[in-house]
């Protein structure tokens, strides 16, 4: 391998798509970023255009290979948003419409239809999800019905990575990842394989999904055939939040990491062995290398963090600008005793209260703006410590540290006060873009780029690692303040 060696990742993310290279020596990388149209056809509703996702993908790949050399791209990685469905026909690879978004809330009443008959135990058991239009299974469903889309052994139904791979290859290659897969509510986790029993009573042709290969290995060869320089390797594939806990070097049991974006995700590596179903969390499965047993990962999703920052500054008006939250709020040694429960579309894990609604508590005459400011940082890390606990507590296992990435991340306020919710040190990357890098070193994994586990590991830089306080008694107060301020905000707006 040349010093000039490096894996390119395809990030495909909700509202744009990122092609950038990760270099064996080290080297700046390149990156070019191309946003899509969000489509709304009515509330509820989110659709993307994936002839323009794929037209995303070729802009992009292209100039970065162009300014890397062809010849040093060893391989390709792709990492996506999760639970967003496609449909198209393996003739003509024409799609059958536009996608249904993860985000999109048309299949609500059948998941509650398929609860009341009596379905939910064996999602919980097979899938380690929950019954949710968030996920993949009921849209499949609802897309073949609403547009009449015949099913034959022309259709072929996938996820954003299926398609883009489907592209890449001109046809050739029909596949997905484990981690993609076990997002869809029609993926056993125990058995890896499609359900048969979920995918019949959800109404979606197995023969239509594509094959599961592991995370870390061979999915195909790009084709010049397809506007992209041909023989390049498709060799990494996860979804965007397994990527960035692969992109974190979470190898071990014990580790997690949580990414603080609009709203938060905390993924806990739980080990090989399939855990039991667990109250407020989800199951899912981390990556799979090949190896014979993939590792899980319980997750946990925080619906608004920095979202709330959003609204001080177009709600509320208190900034005018996101990065002003941090100064702010450290122009205060605390909160005053305001405790802001920032509930604004309900509660996630581990409460999974869709009724509950934001709260304000504690306010009193001499609370400013800089108190809101402090109370909503300290939000987030009082959500991020309830999904934690609740992890530990089902699971048994402690973390070791957290590794955090996201835009909130380059707060340093919020990151002392999380480490010291926690217990635990709190460490923040060199790297941020830490879903671009998982997805590439997959890849690069998988092509001999990188030899090992323990090398990914070694390559991880730390740019800086906050310790939390040995007292923890007034920061166990706080929390129980934070958890007295959620009670109120539970049921709300039922």
């Amino acid at each position: 391998m040349t010093t000039s060696t490096c894996v390119i990742a395809i990030d495909a993310g909700t509202t744009g798509v990122r092609a950038r290279s990760v270099h064996l020596d080290g080297r700046a990388p390149e990156s070019e970023y191309q946003e899509f149209t969000q489509f709304f056809p009515e509330p509820g509703l989110v659709e993307h255009d994936v002839d323009e996702i794929w037209s995303a993908v070729v802009s992009t790949l292209n100039a970065v290979i162009q300014r890397v050399g062809r010849d040093n791209v060893a391989a390709i990685g792709i990492t996506n948003q999760r639970e967003t469905v496609v449909a198209w026909s393996r003739s003509t690879g024409e799609p059958h419409g536009r996608a249904i978004v993860w985000q999109d809330r048309r299949t609500a009443d059948e998941c509650a239809q398929l609860e009341s008959n009596g379905l939910l135990p064996m999602v919980r058991e097979r899938t380690g999800l929950v019954l949710d239009p968030y996920f993949s299974g009921t849209k499949y469903a609802r897309m073949l019905r609403d547009r009449s889309i015949a099913i034959d052994g022309d259709l072929a139904l996938g996820t954003i990575d299926s398609w883009i791979i489907w592209k890449l290859t001109n046809g050739e290659a029909h596949v997905t990842d484990p981690t993609n897969a076990s997002r869809t509510m029609l993926y056993n986790i125990v058995e890896h394989q499609w359900d048969d029993d979920l995918c019949s009573a959800l109404n979606v042709p197995i023969g239509a999904l594509p094959e599961v290969c592991p995370s870390s290995g061979r999915f195909g060869l790009t084709s010049s055939g397809s506007g992209i320089p041909g023989g390049i390797p498709i060799s990494g594939v996860a979804g965007d939040q397994q990527a960035a806990l692969f992109g974190q070097a979470c190898f071990d049991q014990g580790m997690a990491k949580n990414t603080y974006g609009t709203g938060s995700f905390v993924l806990l590596n739980v080990g090989t062995e399939c855990p039991p179903v667990t109250d407020g969390m989800l199951t899912t499965i981390a990556w799979d290398l090949g190896a014979g047993s993939p590792t899980y990962a319980l997750e946990g999703s925080v619906f608004v963090t920095g979202a709330a920052i959003q609204w001080l500054r177009d709600g509320l008006g208190i900034i005018s600008s996101a990065p002003e939250v941090g100064p702010l709020a450290a122009t205060v040694p605390d909160s005053g005793g305001v405790v802001i429960v920032p509930a604004f579309t309900g509660l996630g894990s581990p409460w999974w209260d869709p009724h509950a609604r934001g709260t304000i508590c504690g306010l009193t005459r001499g609370s400013t703006a800089a108190h809101l400011a402090r109370a909503t940082v300290e939000s987030m890390a009082f959500q991020t410590r309830d999904v934690i606990d609740a992890m530990t507590s089902a699971s048994g296992i402690c973390i070791e540290d957290l590794r955090v990435d996201g835009g909130a991340s380059v707060m340093d306020l919020l990151l002392q006060f999380q480490a010291d919710q926690l217990g635990v040190t709190v460490r923040r990357p060199v790297d941020h873009e830490t879903t671009a890098l998982g997805a590439a070193r997959l890849a690069g994994l998988a092509e001999g780029v990188w030899t090992s586990l323990d090398e990914l590991a070694a390559d991880w830089q730390l740019d800086a690692e906050f310790s939390p306080e040995p007292d923890r008694t007034m920061t166990d107060l706080a929390h129980q303040q934070w958890k007295r301020a959620v009670e109120r905000s539970l049921d709300w707006a039922r």
